[in-house]
């Protein structure tokens, strides 16, 4: 696994679900319109 760091204001843990051809993870409404990035930190279940 790479290390990455990563300045920001806040964190939350979530799963990403499946939606359509592709896959979402949700976040609180008060973070629209802000940038994000998400991680991936373990290998994708099939």
């Amino acid at each position: 696994m790479d290390r990455h760091e990563i300045e920001g204001h806040e964190v939350i843990d979530g799963t990403a679900k499946a939606t359509g051809n592709g896959a979402h993870v949700l976040v609180p409404k008060r973070w629209r319109g802000a940038d994000v990035k998400v991680i991936r930190t373990t290998e994708p279940d099939e």
